[in-house]
């Protein structure tokens, strides 16, 4: 059935019937069934087509050997950066004697691969990372990684939460020239309202598990975020610094392509 829609769209193509958008776009519908199955796990090998990177390997509850199989897949039958968050050091060993290019990031407990090389990252384009405090940073640095490897610039602002807001204040120049922000933030979650309210670009916020008792393991700063009065600024999950990279990759990709 896929070669018989392949030849069909070839056939229009050289006929004219059809521009290359077209076709382009019917051939990643026709991707869409690029699965390769393994039992424990089926591997989209056509998300890369889709949606400009390969799948993202989620290796917490995975064993190494699991592990290792999908990312080898992914490794043979993609061309771009990848990536497998919430990872250890045990799982990179055993991954590294197979893909001895790899890396691992302790901080960020991400296992990648960066392999594309003729990435233009755009200072123009800047993502701004900011941290409330250094027990943010695990969260902080995965967000960080994780737009770096979808292709942004990005730079960062460590330790400058609201109990010494002075500190903030002298990067204020970085933050109103970004052009997204991610805002990294445990405790009561107060930073994202603050920055939210010194510029006009779009905020994400992500609350942190990191706090006391009352925090409820991020639960507080999740509802101060959700509750902030900050215009533009909008939240993901608790310690989801990867969802942070991407959605502000996503959103500086599309200002790129004006």
């Amino acid at each position: 059935m896929m070669e018989d829609n392949l030849l069909k769209l070839l056939r229009e193509y050289k006929s004219g019937e059809i521009s290359e958008q077209k076709i382009f776009e019917r051939l990643k519908n026709i991707s869409l069934n690029s699965v390769e199955t393994f039992g424990f796990a089926q591997v989209d090998h056509a998300r890369e087509l889709r949606q400009g990177f390969p799948e993202v390997i989620y290796a917490a509850g995975k064993t190494k050997e699991q592990l290792r199989t999908i990312f080898k897949s992914l490794y043979e039958k993609s061309t771009g950066n990848l990536i497998a968050t919430r990872a250890d050091f045990e799982k990179y060993k055993f991954l590294s004697e197979e893909i001895p290019e790899i890396k691992f990031d302790e901080i960020s407990r991400m296992i990648y691969l960066d392999r594309d090389k003729n990435i233009f990252r755009d200072e123009n384009k800047k993502i701004l990372i900011l941290a409330a405090g250094t027990s943010d940073l695990p969260v902080a640095e995965e967000a960080r990684l994780t737009a770096y490897l979808f292709g942004n610039f990005v730079s960062t602002v460590y330790d400058c939460g609201v109990a010494g807001i002075h500190r903030l204040f002298a990067h204020i120049s970085e933050i109103q020239s970004a052009n997204v922000l991610i805002v990294v933030a445990g405790m009561e979650g107060a930073l994202a309202s603050v920055v939210g309210g010194l510029t006009d670009k779009p905020v994400i916020a992500v609350p942190t598990s990191v706090g006391y008792g009352a925090s409820f393991k991020g639960l507080a700063a999740l509802l101060a975020m959700l509750n902030s009065c900050a215009m533009g600024v909008s939240v993901v999950n608790i310690d989801n610094g990867f969802g942070a990279g991407v959605a502000a990759s996503k959103i500086n990709k599309l200002s790129l392509k004006k």
